[in-house]
């Protein structure tokens, strides 16, 4: 009896995995080479055996990376006081006429203008639509899709944060295709082409500039429901963190927690891909070692500038990952009790770090090593990555737990069975149940 160890490489490959096949032979009837000597039937057949052994195991290798087909919408355009360059992209874009959608806060800061006088000087025709909340609703969607008929643009502009950017999309869903909001809750249900849009994000959290998602609130049963088709991909994404400047501390902080753990939940998502986890490290780069920074300093244009890129770039692995457990304990944390979404999500984070660590902890240490050093650089493991956020929270100026948010305990059951329908909680690297969930409330409580 002989054992032989195969390196085959029948497809020029090089990194076959070994087979170790036995079969008694004589030895002098063996000759393992691919050039010269001729095999007798019995080596011949061994040869074939380990070769077919060989290509399974390289096919069931394979399927632990997933497939993915990536094909970028959106072009990105970053650079301080782009926002004068909105006119001339508008231009390019084809538009004469365009429903500018921006809300209140970014009207005051006095962004919304600048883009108006932007596109007015390339005779751009400007209709504004402002008449919307902060968690965009079915009924604030149904508004702007009035407005939008009485204008008939042919360029649609969202000028702000991630409501501006969802809003827009969500107006341009159904002014294309007709119906309401609900019809397109879900993947790919728009049958009809969409009107061009152009991101101009004044925040660095959603990341909705680069995602063809939109975010709409039910009116009536308070549900968030995730609206996704590629035809609602921006056109352009456009990145001037000049704007980000007039944000305040707290805004800055809560949308920089929502940021960061979308360049963390993307990175260990059951449908990551080498694309998506590409941009998530590059998020976790970025916004790792300027979020501090921004929070000490708020008028650093680099450290912003950190945020926005971060922020953008995780929002790319959105697009090509999903995200998890984070994401489905928060939106019934802002659907019951009106928490904000980086409260919601930076008071749970820690929790589901831990808790995912059992499943997919080098993951998360591979992301502390490819940060950039400064305070993470002698940081192992989950358990002090989700201690590291523990502690961001407070110094953000964030509660660290549900009590002190106004959550009422006996609330969490029901929180949980609301957790776990949440479309995110399907892909987290450790499945959860309602059971699960409610654990990690209480944990967070």
């Amino acid at each position: 009896m002989i054992s032989v160890d195969l390196f085959l490489t029948p497809f020029g490959m090089k990194d076959c995995v070994p087979v170790t096949v036995s079969r008694r032979i004589a030895k002098r009837s063996v000759v393992l080479s691919h050039s010269g000597g001729a095999l007798t039937k019995a080596a011949r057949g061994l040869r074939y055996r380990a070769r077919e052994a060989s290509v399974v195991e390289r096919r069931r290798n394979f399927q632990l990376m997933h497939a993915f087909d990536c094909q970028p919408r959106t072009r990105i355009i970053f650079g301080a006081d782009g926002l004068a360059s909105l006119g001339e992209l508008a231009v390019q874009a084809g538009a004469r006429k365009t429903l500018l959608v921006s809300d209140r806060g970014v009207i005051a800061a006095g962004h919304t203008q600048r883009g108006v006088d932007a596109l007015r000087a390339a005779d751009i025709e400007v209709t504004l639509f402002d008449d919307f909340g902060e968690n965009p609703t079915t009924n604030d969607v149904q508004k702007g899709v009035e407005v939008a008929r009485g204008c008939d643009p042919e360029l649609l502009v969202g000028l702000g944060g991630g409501s501006s950017m969802d809003c827009a999309k969500g107006i341009n869903f159904v002014y294309t295709n007709g119906g309401t909001m609900r019809d397109y809750w879900g993947v790919g249900k728009a049958t009809q082409p969409m009107l061009p849009m152009i991101a101009v994000p004044t925040t660095s959290g959603t990341g909705s500039e680069t995602q063809s998602f939109a975010l709409i609130s039910d009116a009536e049963t308070k549900v968030k429901m995730a609206c996704g088709d590629k035809k609602a991909a921006c056109t352009v994404a456009l990145l001037d963190p000049v704007l980000t400047l007039t944000q305040p501390v707290q805004v800055t902080a809560l949308t920089g927690i929502d940021a960061l753990a979308h360049a963390l939940e993307t990175y260990v998502t059951t449908s990551r891909t080498p694309m998506s986890q590409m941009f998530s490290r590059e998020a976790w780069r970025l916004l790792s070692s300027h979020l501090g920074p921004v929070l000490d300093d708020p008028q650093s244009l680099e450290a912003r500038g950190g945020m926005q890129l971060g922020a953008c770039f995780a929002g790319l692995a959105i697009e090509n990952s999903m995200l998890g457990a984070t994401h489905a304990l928060a939106n019934p944390l802002t659907a019951e009790f009106g928490l904000i979404h980086g409260q919601a999500v930076g008071v749970m984070l820690p929790h589901v770090i831990r808790y995912n660590s059992a499943q997919c902890g080098d993951w998360y240490q591979e992301l502390l090593q490819g940060g950039q050093g400064g305070e993470l650089a002698d940081y192992q493991g989950a358990d002090q990555l989700a201690e590291w956020v523990s502690r961001l929270l407070p110094k953000a100026g964030l509660k660290k737990c549900l009590a002190d948010c106004g959550v009422q305990r006996e609330k969490l059951t029901r929180l949980a069975e609301a957790a776990e329908q949440q479309w995110t909680a399907g892909f987290n690297p450790r499945p959860v149940s309602a059971a699960d969930l409610y654990a990690l409330y209480c944990e967070a409580f």
